[in-house]
C-alpha cells in the first residue's frame, strides 16, 4: 500500500475525529498496487450508525485528507446502514484494506 505508516494513522485519527470512534476506514483502488506511480487515493469509510448528513461528512475528510496528502485527489465512499450499497461498495469490501 502506498501510504506511510504516518498517512495511515492521520487518516485514522481524522476519520475517528468526523464520524465517531466506531467508524473504520479501508483503502481500495490503484493505492494499493505498490507498483503503480501517482493517482488518488479511494477511502471506503464504514460507519456503524446512520449518518445524518452524509455528502458533507465524505467532503470534510476529503479535504482533510487530502491537505494531509499535499492535495492529492481524494475519494471518499461512505457505507452506513441507511446508505444504499452500491457495487462500489462490493469492491471496496472485498479488495479494500482497513488502516
Amino acid at each position: 500500500m502506498r501510504l506511510t505508516v504516518q498517512q495511515t494513522r492521520t487518516i485514522k485519527q481524522l476519520a475517528m475525529q468526523l464520524a465517531g470512534e466506531h467508524a473504520k476506514v479501508r483503502v481500495f483502488g490503484s493505492r494499493l498496487d505498490d507498483q503503480a506511480r501517482g493517482g488518488d487515493l479511494d477511502l471506503m469509510l464504514e460507519l456503524p450508525e446512520p449518518v445524518a448528513n452524509p455528502a458533507f461528512l465524505a467532503a470534510q475528510l476529503s479535504a482533510r485528507v487530502s491537505r494531509l496528502m499535499h492535495g492529492r485527489k481524494v475519494d471518499v465512499l461512505l457505507a452506513a446502514p441507511n446508505l444504499m450499497r452500491l457495487p462500489i461498495h462490493d469492491l471496496a469490501f472485498r479488495e479494500g484494506v482497513e488502516l
